[in-house]
């Protein structure tokens, strides 16, 4: 992967933001987070899983060598999200992308491999993120080496939060 010392804003190719839409009614809400009608063959999850964020606390960044992540953003809080394209074959490559996601703008985005990606919770609440990889963490049995390139604790790192 290649790495830059300096990123643009822009659009990253391959990463996918769509609105995750809530249907209400006098129960309250439900929301279709996965269908596999909607979703390349390639990007069919693995695995699941959700995790809380506290206020103002960020996970990242860090990339996958071949992981698809498909991370739901719905609340109770808001997040800032952080995409660097760090691939060599991209079109948009050197690009920044930044997503403001959650309760207020619920929505579902895939992040291919080589993406750097982070997110930070900008809310006052706990927030909850959904993710569906298209890979087992550690592999079948958790017996494998993670697929996960960390970025956090890298002196002099151009993947850095505001």
């Amino acid at each position: 992967m290649k790495r830059q010392s300096e990123y643009i804003k822009g659009k990253i190719h391959d990463v996918v933001v769509k609105p995750l839409a809530k249907y209400l009614d006098e129960r309250g809400w439900l929301a279709e987070l996965f269908r596999v009608d909607e979703i390349d063959a390639a990007h069919i999850p693995a695995m699941t899983y959700i995790s809380m964020t506290q206020p103002g606390v960020a996970r990242g960044p860090h990339e996958h060598a071949d992981q698809t992540d498909y991370f739901c953003f719905i609340g109770p809080s808001n997040f800032k999200v952080y995409l660097w394209d760090n691939r060599d074959d991209s079109p948009s490559g050197g690009i920044k992308q930044v997503v403001f996601a959650g309760v207020d703008n619920p929505v579902i985005m895939i992040v291919p491999p080589g993406v750097v990606h982070a997110y930070r919770n900008i809310g006052i609440e706990n927030g909850i993120v959904f993710n569906a990889p298209n890979r087992l963490y550690a592999g079948e049995g958790k017996k494998s080496p993670v697929d996960e390139i960390r970025h956090e604790d890298e002196a002099g790192s151009p993947f850095v939060l505001d």
